[in-house]
């Protein structure tokens, strides 16, 4: 009959019902705050003339000439770019000794595994405060050792010191001190994410690879460069992308530790700061757009030259 609907009609029915939902918490909780941050970037909106705002507002590229020309936003961006680098590799390096040094069997090995997590799970209010107590150059467990035991000359500032004079092979090095140090925080934080991903692709790893391997005479320098690391190569990929991108948008580990002070202000700390300081949030705005743009670019190249090497390894 004419009003009856055929059995595939009835299937695009239901998918489209059940897909629904998702497609609303998608365009409210995705779609609207981007095109939001959109419209106020390319406007010149302070938080008193905020109601004003609307979509046939004037646009001007005004917010990004002031974001792109205020002193210290690309210096600030080379900071988030080093500070991103280095804890992307740090955490996954730290990740895959600990998932190398925890995939054998031993006593106590659930327990051991659970107790890597902590850092992960932990509250990051509660881990920047105890880091902030050890690292304190007046009380903190790290000078009174370092002083007593490794002949210190002085207490070190880690958290409000910019650089700090190290002395290497007769050669007077500046370090950036404050940076390295949440760096090695971001580092000691995350690397249990990477520790995961590894330690299942490690697990999944066929024994009898591995064991040829030793009866050929093998060492383990080799299992690990020739066997291991190549089944590895796609979740390192994956991990960088994804450990690249969550700490390239990173604000409240650094915030907790310097307050973005003592040559660690990143971006996102400058957002904050346009927020709360200038109560400007047109230049906010553009200034988030601005590092949007800069990890879509990132993205794009990922997607381009490195995923097809992937799934070409994949396939092999």
């Amino acid at each position: 009959m004419k009003g009856q609907l055929t059995a595939r009609q009835r299937e695009n029915r239901a998918g489209l019902a059940y897909l629904s939902p998702t497609l609303v918490v998608v365009l409210v909780v995705v779609v609207l705050p981007i095109l939001w941050t959109i419209m106020l970037a390319f406007q010149r909106i302070r938080l008193i003339n905020l109601r004003r705002v609307g979509i046939f507002g004037q646009y001007t590229l005004a917010n990004l000439e002031t974001v792109l020309g205020s002193p210290g936003f690309w210096s600030s961006l080379w900071t988030t770019l080093v500070y991103t680098v280095g804890s992307t590799l740090g955490s996954i390096g730290l990740g895959l000794v600990a998932a190398l040094a925890l995939r054998s069997r031993f006593h106590g090995r659930t327990l051991v595994r659970a107790s890597v997590l902590l850092p992960y799970v932990a509250p990051v209010v509660a881990v920047a405060f105890v880091w902030n107590v050890l690292l304190s150059p007046q009380f903190g467990l790290a000078n009174d050792w370092g002083v007593r035991f490794l002949g210190w000359d002085r207490p070190i500032a880690f958290l409000s010191q910019r650089e700090y004079a190290l002395n290497l092979l007769g050669w007077q090095v500046d370090v950036p001190m404050a940076l390295l140090t949440v760096i090695a925080f971001e580092t000691w934080r995350y690397f249990p994410f990477a520790f995961l991903f590894l330690l299942a692709r490690l697990q999944a790893v066929p024994a009898d690879l591995e064991e040829a391997a030793r009866v050929d005479g093998a060492a383990p320098t080799q299992i690990f460069r020739h066997i291991l690391l190549p089944q590895l190569g796609a979740v390192i990929a994956l991990l960088s992308v994804l450990r690249f991108i969550m700490t390239f948008n990173k604000f409240d580990d650094v915030y907790l530790l310097t307050g973005g002070g003592a040559g660690t202000e990143v971006v996102s700390v400058r957002v904050y700061e346009f927020l709360t300081a200038r109560f400007d949030i047109g230049a906010a705005a553009a200034q988030a757009l601005v590092l949007a743009a800069g990890l879509v670019v990132l993205l794009v190249i990922y997607l381009k030259f490195l995923a097809p090497r992937v799934e070409e390894e994949e396939e092999q």
